[in-house]
């Protein structure tokens, strides 16, 4: 059995490949837009594309991953994450590179739904989380500080997603196979059940989770845009705008770390996404570095923040992971639909009216989202609701609980 700490460090490796695409999603595709003969748009649908694969590959594997080994599902989504997003860099060809997109998201999906449904085995899934969050915030902002340097042309996000997968190969080693030993006894009565618990307050978050996504994505999908064309700035200096704001993402995460349970959810989930919104709204309305870099500084700082709490309102749902992953996917089709929505809105109002758009769609948003938190964070820890069925083994209760897990989001969203 492996230490708990010990545990959590493949988790957390395969956390940062599945979510590493949706964080580079600006420079892909801004860098798609200027390299290939492509429009604005449809740059932005190829970014779409990408993240839609990811969530369709959480919601097929949503109650599979048990049955199929997280081991080996986990070295499906990276192979498949190396030749797609391999195959795109090295390409110049627009319907090959469309298609390793594609392929590649599937593959972070894949990863993504794997960690996600781990995660919800540790003995403390927030702690996880957030340090999934870390790594993946300093691997992006490390990667947007180097490639100015690299020279231009689409291929070098994609290398870097192709490359980061490889890297995490090893780690996988680590997972369970289909026929694991449990690492811990924690709710192995309940493991068994087939069924979801919590139904009305996860159909509630999993059908908050795509419009959250959307409308932050919506923004971070045009944002080197933003920069470049609107606040006219160098390509390097937005880099390094961004490479700061997920600097101060990693603050943002480990303060919630250290807050942990302190603050419930529903304050940091309520509150946050309010924040959020006022950022969103000065960065698609920046004309100069000042108000860019603090709009993008301060939403990047709190997004992270929001985020690992809503992975553990997710996870606390559903002891064996099944909401976690579902509402995970269901905030993936946001980030999905992202890019192509800022690139549409941008070119039909103007980057200024985009944000006041997504703006106030987050402040209506967050009604629902801290109802949930208020919610549960009333009901007993050992209450299950048993409404409907879902597609998942009936394993016995120490192979289910190894096999648990929880939270996505990204994920990049």
């Amino acid at each position: 059995m492996l230490a708990p700490r010990l545990a959590a460090r493949p988790l957390v490796a395969l956390f940062t490949a599945g979510y590493l695409a949706p964080y580079l999603l600006p420079t892909t595709v801004g860098r798609l837009d200027a390299g290939l003969p492509l429009t604005a748009t449809q740059a932005g649908a190829i970014g779409s594309a990408l993240l839609l694969g990811s969530a369709a590959a959480g919601f097929a594997l949503a109650s599979r991953v048990e049955r199929i080994g997280a081991r080996t599902t986990a070295r499906a989504g990276l192979l498949l994450a190396a030749l797609g997003y391999g195959g795109a860099a090295l390409t110049w060809a627009v319907p090959t590179v469309a298609a390793g997109a594609v392929l590649g998201g599937l593959g972070s999906g894949t990863v993504t739904a794997v960690a996600a449904q781990r995660i919800a085995a540790q003995r403390d899934p927030h702690r996880a989380s957030t340090l999934g969050l870390l790594a993946v915030s300093a691997l992006a902002g490390t990667i947007y500080l180097a490639l100015p340097h690299l020279g231009p042309g689409h291929g070098q996000p994609f290398a870097a997603n192709a490359l980061t997968a490889l890297a995490v190969w090893p780690a996988t080693r680590h997972l369970p196979g289909r026929t694991a030993a449990p690492d811990g006894a924690r709710l192995r009565a309940t493991a068994p059940r087939s069924r979801l618990p919590h139904l009305v307050p996860g159909l509630v978050l999993a059908a908050a989770m795509p419009c959250w996504s959307l409308a932050q994505n919506a923004l971070w999908g045009v944002s080197d845009r933003i920069g470049q064309a609107q606040a006219h700035l160098t390509e390097s200096a937005v880099g390094a705008v961004f490479a700061v704001a997920l600097g101060a993402g990693l603050l943002g995460v480990l303060g919630a770390g250290a807050l942990g349970p302190r603050l419930g959810r529903a304050l940091p989930i309520g509150i946050g996404t309010a924040l959020i919104a006022g950022c969103v709204a000065l960065s698609a309305s920046a004309a100069a570095l000042p108000a860019f870099a603090a709009g993008e500084i301060a939403w990047n700082a709190l997004y992270p923040v929001v985020l690992s709490y809503l992975i553990g309102l997710a996870a606390s749902l559903d002891p064996r992971g099944r909401w976690a992953v579902l509402v995970g996917s269901a905030s993936a089709l946001g980030t999905a639909a992202g890019p192509l929505t800022g690139s549409v809105l941008s070119a039909q109002a103007g980057f200024p009216a985009m944000g006041t758009l997504l703006s106030g769609g987050l402040l209506l948003i967050a009604v629902p989202m801290t109802a949930v938190a208020v919610h549960t964070g009333r009901r007993p820890a050992a209450v299950v609701e048993i409404d409907i069925p879902v597609e998942a083994p009936a394993v016995p209760a120490r192979q289910a609980y190894d096999t648990a897990a929880a939270a996505t989001a990204p994920g990049v969203d």
